[in-house]
């Protein structure tokens, strides 16, 4: 496989390479790819959990559990009061 870079790519490789963290140009490409692996299992792994909580979400809904987001945010407000209270005493 043939890449083209850019003149900032070259130059931040051979930066890389100055600095003494690596002894070739493949060694940082690879690290730059290891870092791309490593963020798309994070982000897959971020989607994978957003997609169990819309899940359970949307089951706590269809079952009624649920309460409207301006009830709970004084629900939270009356509680965070009380326990302002309770640390002032």
């Amino acid at each position: 496989m043939n890449l083209s870079l850019t003149p900032e790519v070259e130059q931040f490789i051979q930066t890389q390479l100055e600095s003494g963290k690596y002894e070739t140009a493949e060694e940082v490409v690879l690290a730059g790819i290891k870092l791309l692996e490593e963020r798309e299992r994070v982000y897959k792994g971020r989607f994978e959990e957003l997609k169990r909580e819309i899940s359970i979400g949307i089951e706590a809904s269809e079952r009624g559990k649920v309460i409207d987001g301006e009830e709970f945010f004084q629900q939270m407000h009356l509680h965070l009061q009380q326990r302002r209270q309770q640390a002032d005493t």
